[in-house]
């Protein structure tokens, strides 16, 4: 089993920008480009293999035909449980909720949507939606989007590079404009749409509320205290590790690397590599593989030992 570089699907969301071409090396004819799927099995956007001996095929295809890369934890289940992402915001994206497994699983047949968020750049006074600036109901928000000032009851919080925010299903939040985001989610695409801005859409359509449901999965209380504590850096001669996430679903580890950095996999699970800064080299007994900024990395449960050399910075995804 050897690393897989992976070419990502694009989605043209009309808030999105060019950045993704201009700064992380995506060679999609898309404009605008909003979200590259890096790694995906999802139907509604899957992941391109493009290096090894499973090169053109889609990472599902390679999945579906070899289980045993997802780990033993993963294989019965047939799927990678995540989609990672890079998300361009150059205008605000809709404010928005996603439902929870047993909601979604219901009700849109696929599970619902736990995911974090880690800014890989914010222009200056660049800020998000998360949760609501006081208690709300059913009734107000109706009155807010009839009206146009759902902006009052949202909490804001200010965006700098380098943050870290855990949404879990039932949160209300939006992307500001003026932030690149790395997405790692559960492997789902349910969105409910509470309020997006009256804005049309290329064909001169508003884009479709949920506003039903999205009352049936919101949490309508105050955001939680969400200030980030301190995240603890580890060193190594020629790298630091710095835990930015972990919940039951996924582990997102940030590596910089100035010079190498050692790790392993085993059988339990597959690991996600996302390059975010830099270019090296990723290499095992047998096998070496060149990637850089913007590159995306499936790396097949094995029990292995790898090293990543280079100047780089990367995020790496357990499940």
């Amino acid at each position: 089993m050897e690393p897989m570089l992976l070419k990502p699907i694009g989605k043209d969301y009309l808030w999105g920008g060019t950045r993704l071409k201009e700064e992380y090396n995506k060679d999609i004819d898309m404009t605008p480009l909003a979200e590259t799927w890096e790694c995906s099995t999802h139907p509604d956007g899957q992941s391109i293999v493009a290096s090894g001996e499973f090169k053109g095929k889609t990472l599902a295809e390679v999945i579906k035909a070899h289980p045993e890369y997802l780990g033993t934890k993963y294989k019965d289940k047939g799927e990678l449980p995540i989609i990672v992402k890079l998300i361009d915001a150059k205008e605000k994206l809709s404010v928005q909720v996603h439902p929870d497994d047993k909601y979604a699983l219901e009700h849109e047949n696929q599970k619902g949507k736990t995911e974090m968020w880690y800014v890989l750049d914010a222009e200056p006074g660049a800020q998000l939606i998360y949760g609501f600036a006081h208690p709300v109901n059913k009734k107000i928000l109706q009155k807010a989007v009839e009206t146009n000032t759902l902006s009052k009851h949202l909490n804001k919080v200010n965006v700098n590079k380098g943050d870290v925010f855990f949404i879990p299903p039932g949160t209300v939040h939006a992307i500001g404009k003026g932030i690149i985001i790395a997405e790692i989610q559960q492997s789902s695409n349910v969105t409910y749409r509470v309020y997006d801005y009256n804005r049309k859409d290329k064909n001169g359509n508003k884009r479709e509320l949920h506003f039903d449901k999205a009352m049936d999965v919101l949490d309508m209380s105050v955001s939680r205290d969400i200030r980030q504590n301190p995240r603890i850096m580890r060193y190594t001669p020629g790298c630091s590790r710095e835990l930015l996430c972990r919940c039951e679903l996924f582990e997102v580890e940030r590596i910089q690397v100035s010079d190498r950095f050692e790790f392993e996999v085993t059988d339990t699970s597959f690991q996600v590599l996302l390059c975010t800064d830099g270019e090296g080299v990723l290499n095992s007994e047998y096998t070496q593989l060149c990637f850089s900024k913007g590159d995306c990395v499936f790396v097949p449960a094995e029990p292995k030992k790898f090293i990543a050399a280079g100047n780089m910075t990367f995020v790496n995804i357990k499940c």
